[in-house]
C-alpha cells in the first residue's frame, strides 16, 4: 500500500514518467573491471542500447581471451557509404589500466547521452565509433597489485610487448606477430578506419607519428614527420588543449618537459615496430598515442579525477575525424571504383592511400585549399582542386565525388607488402620537412624505450 501511495507521488510529479524514459544502462563503478566484468557490461550495453550498440570481437588473446570491440553508431553492425570509421583502443601494455577504464566509461557516457545531448547524439547519427578497451587482457590479468610500476602485466602472455610487434616502415621487424598484434591487423584492413588513438599510462603527453625513421624522415629537429605532420600536431593539440592538465606540459618527473602536452614520437625516444605507426602506413588511418596517467595502475579511488581530466578530451578528439574531405570515384555508369589512389597533391603516401571496396576515399586535412588527385590504371589522373572548409562544426567532412570516364582497366585491390618501405632513394622532395638527420637523443631514447 505503501509503494502504490509512493508511486501515485510520483506520477502526480511528473517525476515516475522521466525515470522512465530514460534509457537502461548498467552500473559502471569507478574500480578495475576484470575480464568477467567487463565483458558483462559490454554485454549488457548492447542488449539495453542495440539500436546504437554493436558487440563483435576481432580475435583471441595468446590465453584465449576474446578482444572484444562495441561499435556505437545509428548503424552500429555495418559500414555505410559517406560515415567515417574511428576507434580507440586501450590496454595494449596491460599494467596501463586507466585507458581501459576510460574507454568503459567513455561509452557509458555515449549510450546515455544519446537523445539527451545534441552533440552526443549529432556524433552518433554521423559516425561509427568502435571501442576496444583491452587488447591485452592477459597482461592486464597477470598484474598482481596496483602500483604506478607492476612488476608483471606489460607483456603478453608469450612475454612479447604489442607496441613493439607490428611490422616497421623502416627496418625489417623480426619479431612473431603476435594473436592479439594480427587481430589488430586484419581489424585495420577490414574496415576503413580514418582515425584512432590508443591509450597508455606512465606519462602524460599525445604523442604523434612517426615513432621510428630515419634520414628520410628525420629533421634537423630530431623529428620523423610524416607528410601530414600539420594535421597530427592539431590532432595531438586537440587532445591535450582540452585535457584538463596535459595542455601545460607538465612532465611526470623533473627530466620531461612536453610543450603543449604534444610530441613528435621518435623526438621522445625512438620506437620500432608501434601500432600508430603502423596504422598510418599501412591501415590508411591517423593514429597518435595518449599517454593518460603517470602512475600506470593507480588506486582505484583516483579513476574519477582521470575519468573527469579526459572526459571531454575523448569526446573532442573524436570530432576531428570530420575534418577534410571525403567522397567516392565512381564510373561513368555510377559503379564505384576500388583501388584508386586518391591523395592531395604533396601529400603521396609511401604506402598509397586507394579507395576501398565502395569507391570511397577519406582524407584529413586541415581546412585550407589543395589539389586533390585520383588516379587509376587505364585512366588519365583527374585533377580537382577544392577549397576544404572546418567540417567539424557540421559533423561531415567535405563530399566530393571523381568520376573516371573510359576506365579501360579496373584497379587491382589496395595492397602494400609488410617490409619496410623508406629507404634513401625515397622521393625526398615529398614534403619540406624532411631534412638530413641529426640524432642528439640517444641516450634519452633508450632511458625511455621502456615508458610506452
Amino acid at each position: 500500500m505503501l509503494l502504490l501511495q509512493h508511486l501515485s507521488f510520483l506520477l502526480k510529479m511528473g517525476i515516475l514518467s522521466l525515470v522512465l524514459l530514460l534509457p537502461l544502462v548498467p552500473a559502471l563503478d569507478f574500480s578495475y573491471h576484470h575480464t568477467e566484468e567487463l565483458e558483462a557490461f559490454l554485454k549488457a550495453v548492447q542488449k539495453d542500447h542495440s539500436n546504437i550498440a554493436h558487440l563483435y570481437s576481432i580475435g583471441k588473446s595468446v590465453q584465449g581471451r576474446d578482444l572484444w570491440v562495441l561499435a556505437l553508431g545509428r548503424f552500429p553492425t555495418q559500414h555505410r557509404i559517406g560515415i567515417p570509421e574511428f576507434n580507440y583502443v586501450a590496454n595494449m601494455h596491460g599494467d596501463e589500466a586507466v585507458g581501459r577504464e576510460l574507454l568503459l566509461h567513455l561509452i557509458e557516457f555515449l549510450v546515455t547521452s544519446d537523445q539527451h545531448d545534441p552533440v552526443i547524439t549529432k556524433l552518433l547519427d554521423s559516425t561509427r565509433i568502435h571501442i576496444l578497451p583491452s587488447m591485452n587482457p592477459d597482461g592486464f590479468e597477470s598484474v598482481i597489485n596496483a602500483s604506478c610500476e607492476p612488476l608483471f602485466g606489460r607483456f603478453n602472455a608469450n612475454n612479447k610487448d604489442l607496441n613493439r610487434n607490428f611490422p616497421d616502415a623502416f627496418i625489417l621487424n623480426t619479431h612473431d606477430i603476435q594473436p592479439e598484434t594480427e587481430a589488430i591487423m586484419n581489424w585495420l584492413k577490414n574496415e576503413s578506419f580514418v582515425l584512432s588513438a590508443n591509450l597508455h599510462g606512465g606519462s602524460l603527453v599525445a604523442s604523434y607519428p612517426f615513432d621510428n625513421g630515419n634520414s628520410v624522415t628525420v629533421n634537423f629537429l630530431d623529428e620523423s614527420r610524416t607528410v601530414d605532420n600539420d594535421v597530427f600536431m592539431h590532432l595531438a593539440r586537440t587532445y591535450s588543449e582540452k585535457h584538463a592538465t596535459m595542455h601545460k606540459g607538465n612532465a611526470c618527473n623533473s627530466v620531461e618537459y612536453f610543450p603543449d602536452g604534444i610530441t613528435n614520437g621518435y623526438q621522445w625516444y625512438m620506437l620500432q615496430g608501434g601500432m600508430q605507426d603502423y596504422s598510418y602506413v599501412w591501415g590508411q588511418c591517423f593514429d597518435i598515442t595518449l599517454e593518460v596517467s603517470c602512475c600506470k595502475f593507480p588506486q582505484k579511488d583516483e579513476l574519477p579525477f582521470f575519468w573527469n581530466d579526459n572526459k571531454n578530451a575523448l569526446i573532442e578528439y573524436i570530432k576531428q575525424v570530420h575534418l577534410g574531405v571525403k567522397g567516392r570515384v565512381l564510373d561513368e555508369n555510377d559503379e564505384p571504383v576500388p583501388g584508386v589512389i586518391v591523395e592531395a597533391v604533396g601529400r603521396r603516401h609511401i604506402c598509397p592511400y586507394r579507395t576501398n571496396k565502395n569507391g570511397e576515399y577519406y582524407l584529413l586535412l586541415l581546412p585550407g585549399t589543395y589539389a586533390l588527385n585520383a588516379t587509376a590504371p587505364g585512366s588519365s589522373s583527374l585533377l580537382q582542386e577544392l577549397h576544404i572548409p572546418d567540417g567539424r562544426a557540421k559533423f561531415s567532412a567535405l563530399t566530393y565525388d571523381f568520376v573516371v570516364p573510359h576506365l579501360q582497366t579496373r584497379p587491382e585491390p589496395a595492397s602494400c607488402p609488410t617490409e619496410p618501405l623508406y629507404s634513401s632513394d625515397y622521393d625526398k622532395n615529398q614534403s619540406a620537412t624532411l631534412k638530413p638527420a641529426i640524432t642528439s637523443l640517444v641516450l634519452v631514447n633508450i632511458f625511455y624505450a621502456v615508458l610506452r
